[in-house]
């Protein structure tokens, strides 16, 4: 069944089109993904459909009785409300019927003998019965918990704006609709958050609009793809990677007609330059005709200048962390981290919101003391650095004149200079583009002028603070290819998994209590190794469970280490430090005898026998500190006894 008709819809903000005259339908199990480079209206779009903006002109026609939730990029908040308020906000009954229950409870709490609201609170309960609004309350509590929020009586005022957005998330997800529509509804989540969310919104029946840049995302949850490009809408049945194919497939088409177009032209212009007169009507026509081909015009994509840039010269000391300490109170966010960069490292950095990632990049760029620990950054770094918190860009400015404070321009590998006109280009900047105002850019505008000005500045080493949010999929790709040509260090905090598949040769994992743990490989890798180590960890546990019945059971043996066991364990964490460090300086041997061809196949055995060495000693840390475990946990049982 169709839920909704867009037809010809219009908006132009000033003399800029954002699109003219598209049409598209919604109906029912419909998971929708809106994409475009930012700037092209993708989310005015939602807000049009949504009701929350007029079109310019068009006509949107809606199901008798079809509910549409609409969830921004921006959400209003009630700073004075709390959590579980602002939660149920919506002005559906249900909602309605919710606040007004959690009003009187709040009430009761303050004067419980109250008779009144007793018998006010009796009648919402039978209501509450009556709609099923308990399994509502029930799910918002249960999503709140899964995105992090566990205070449901916290004023949201005093609460981050991460925090904020999951808030107004889950009220989106909770609030019964035929129809939810999302703006960048992954930002400011975790990895574990976002495959949450995909699972929830795959069960969940009714339609779905949203507009995402995390490509797996779109891959996993969309059967349907929009594009929104140059003002013209194109639909795609099918996910992510249905829609990269399908694109290929029409912009191949395009090349084609353009170059049918151009044939033509040429033939025509011959004729015209023979000098034909236009005397008789066959001859007029021709001319006619001419002048209609030459108006023709078939969008045809670009082609992408090489940005394969020679960044600063880096030389062989870059960056080495050792022991570094920093807290925030009582919470522990870094315990002990060492690393030593090398020039080919593409280091991926994952965890928890609130876990400290971005206090790593900024103890690296000086702008976070470290409570102990060392810092060492070589006479040749140059740090670019693009922070989660663009800074504040001056809105008097024109875009190229932004452009040139950084750069005139930047060389190439091969010695070429590349004009900050075309780096613009190259980022999606046309010519009319670079001359407009930046207080007249879109937020995802102004996200990915900042980034170009951060590459103009020809960093050695690149810091990444979450570039992927509110980026568009286009810009992602261009600065991914950059990064392949990078001719330096890059270390990036991402919650976007192909991002971080597509760029990242190590993983650093913060795993809680200031522990940030090493993986070789991209995020996908990542996933495979911690699955290996949970289910080592399983078999482990169950080796030393049995070990244990055997214990209790022949009451003849006491659980506890043997003499070497007692050893092992009180060295062997040493041990892995050690062994990390060990790795961590071959890495940068192998950097520099990158031209010694014997020395690297000597580096490259031992690191591989290091690394063997390093798997076994896990292995052992591992069943030592269940080991452990037990044996405490046997002690407390004979205590209590």
């Amino acid at each position: 069944m169709n839920l909704l008709t867009a037809e010809n819809l219009s908006k132009s903000y000033s003399e800029k089109v954002l699109f003219d005259n598209i049409s598209f339908g919604i109906n029912e199990g419909d998971k929708i993904g809106v994409i475009g480079v930012n700037g092209t209206g993708k989310s005015t779009l939602l807000k049009i459909i949504s009701g929350a903006e007029y079109m310019d002109s068009g006509k949107i026609t809606k199901v008798n009785g079809a509910r549409i939730e609409y969830l921004p990029q921006m959400p209003v908040f009630y700073e004075d409300i709390t959590v579980i308020e602002q939660i149920f906000k919506g002005n559906s009954p249900v909602m309605k019927l919710i606040r007004e229950y959690e009003e009187i409870l709040n009430d009761l709490n303050i004067n419980p003998e109250n008779e009144e609201l007793q018998k006010r609170l009796l009648g919402v309960n039978q209501k509450m019965d009556a709609a099923n609004a308990w399994q509502i309350e029930s799910e918002a509590k249960t999503i709140l918990n899964v995105l992090g929020i566990t205070d449901y009586n916290a004023k949201v005022g005093i609460l981050s704006g991460g925090q904020r957005k999951r808030i107004a998330l889950a009220g989106a997800l909770i609030n019964p609709s035929d129809l939810l529509i999302l703006d960048e509804p992954t930002n400011h989540m975790d990895n574990e958050t976002i495959s949450w969310l995909e699972q929830f919104l795959n069960k969940r029946k009714g339609s779905l609009l949203m507009i995402t840049h995390d490509r797996y995302f779109l891959d996993r949850v969309t059967n349907r793809i929009i594009e929104l490009d140059k003002g013209k809408l194109y639909s795609y049945d099918g996910n992510y990677s249905v829609f990269l194919e399908k694109k290929v497939e029409r912009e191949a088409l395009s090349q084609a007609s353009q170059e049918k177009l151009d044939n033509l032209l040429r033939r025509e212009l011959a004729w015209i330059r023979r000098g034909a007169k236009a005397r008789t009507t066959k001859q007029k026509a021709r001319i006619d005709r001419f002048e209609v081909l030459n108006e023709e015009k078939v969008e045809v994509k670009n082609e992408k200048i090489d940005i394969s840039v020679a960044s600063s010269r880096l030389g062989k000391k870059i960056m080495e962390l050792q022991h570094i300490i920093k807290t925030y109170g009582d919470k522990k966010l870094i315990q002990d981290f060492s690393y030593i960069a090398t020039r080919d490292d593409r280091v991926g950095i994952i965890g928890p919101n609130g876990s400290g990632k971005s206090t790593l990049l900024n103890i690296i760029t000086e702008k976070v003391i470290c409570d102990s620990g060392t810092l060492q950054i070589g006479d040749t770094v140059k740090i670019g650095y693009f922070s989660q918190e663009s800074k504040e860009l001056n809105p008097n400015l024109r875009v190229i004149e932004y452009i040139k404070e950084a750069a005139e321009f930047i060389e190439t590998s091969d010695g070429a200079k590349i004009s900050a006109s075309q780096m613009l280009e190259r980022f999606i900047f046309d010519g009319s583009m670079q001359w407009t105002p930046i207080s007249k850019l879109s937020g995802g505008e102004k996200r990915r002028l900042y980034l170009l000005g951060v590459l103009m500045t020809a960093p050695n080493v690149l810091l990444l603070d979450e570039p992927t949010n509110d980026l568009d999929i286009e810009t992602l790709t261009i600065l991914e290819d950059y990064i392949d040509e990078f001719n330096g260090t890059v270390i990036a905090v991402s919650h976007d998994r192909y991002f971080l598949d597509r760029i990242a040769n190590k993983i650093f994992s913060f795993e809680g209590n200031g522990v940030i743990s090493y993986y070789t490989g991209n995020y996908s890798d990542y996933k495979e190794q911690k699955e290996q180590k949970e289910k080592s960890n399983e078999e482990n546990n169950n080796k030393v469970n049995k070990k244990s019945d055997t214990v209790e059971n022949t009451k003849t043996k006491v659980l506890k280490f043997t003499f070497k066991e007692q050893k092992e364990y009180d060295e062997i964490d040493e041990k892995i430090q050690e062994t990390e460090f060990k790795l961590a300086e071959l890495d940068s041997k192998l950097d520099e005898a990158s031209s010694n061809y014997e020395l690297l196949q000597k580096l490259l055995a031992e690191k591989a026998d290091l690394e063997k060495q390093y798997e076994f000693i896990m292995e052992r840390w591992v069943y030592l500190n269940e080991l452990a475990e037990k044996i405490n946990n046997n002690k407390n049982v004979k205590t209590s006894d």
